[in-house]
């Protein structure tokens, strides 16, 4: 039986062996995966691992690969958002998104800039919040924003996040923050979490993250073109990703 090895973004993991799962019945092709921050695994790539296809949490990375001549077809197949995380015994019932994140009293952590997509989809919603307060006249919260976060996760020197945990979940009750922005495809999940508020942000601050993946290999392209079928897409939206029909910024 054919196997093909896929580098996949660590925010894929809860769905991702349901699809391989599907795949195989359809195709009889195995498919062995291995997770990770999305920047970092692109930077494995880059560096000689061979892989057939590599699964991102962005578009950048696939095509910076495809740049280089180490993907040969590069596909957005779903999108995802941006969510809040809060620890209930910290916030008032009444206060929103935006009134959390501006409270001085309560610690945000966020995923790491450059090497999570997470973390560079969470530095473009400061810079949307920053843009929309100075235009009202309010300069500088998102630099605020930026200058308060901590990047916990998905940085090459990040603690690993134990097996079977939510990062947010996880983080919030060792003591790490009070807030965490993560994906909202998280969030089923997480308003399970008794000691948790999950909370919307607003769709006029928030941005679409569009998942790509690169096909590295001829071999893979089975694989592609099962990722871009309507049954994926419809299981996805289950799950939280979205269609990508909403213009974010």
């Amino acid at each position: 039986m054919t196997e093909l090895k896929v580098l996949a973004a660590g925010s894929l993991r809860p769905v991702w062996q349901t699809l391989m799962e599907s795949f195989q019945q359809q195709s009889g092709i195995r498919v062995q995966s291995d997770f990770g921050p999305a920047g970092l695994l692109r930077q494995r790539i880059e560096a000689g691992e061979k892989v057939d296809l590599f699964a991102s949490a962005n578009h950048a990375h696939p095509q910076r690969l495809l740049a280089q001549g180490l993907a040969q077809r590069v596909e957005i197949f779903t999108h995802n958002r941006l969510c809040l995380t809060a620890r209930k015994e910290r916030l008032d019932a009444s206060a929103t998104w935006l009134d959390l994140l501006r409270d001085p009293r309560l610690t945000l952590g966020t995923s790491t800039p450059l090497a999570d997509p997470s973390g560079d989809y969470t530095w473009q919603l400061f810079d949307n919040i920053d843009k929309r307060f100075s235009d009202v006249g309010e300069p500088g919260l998102g630099e605020l924003l930026r200058n308060k976060a901590k990047t916990l996760v998905g940085g090459p020197e990040s603690a690993p996040i134990p097996a079977g945990e939510l990062a947010a979940d996880w983080l919030i009750r060792s003591g790490q923050c009070d807030l965490f922005i993560g994906y909202a495809s998280y969030a089923r999940r997480l308003e399970k979490c008794s000691e948790l508020r999950v909370l919307d942000i607003a769709e006029e601050y928030n941005i679409r993250a569009d998942y790509a993946f690169a096909q590295c290999h001829a071999r893979a392209a089975p694989l592609s073109e099962f990722l871009l079928t309507t049954a994926v897409r419809e299981y996805l939206e289950t799950q939280g990703y979205s269609s990508g029909a909403s213009d974010f910024s």
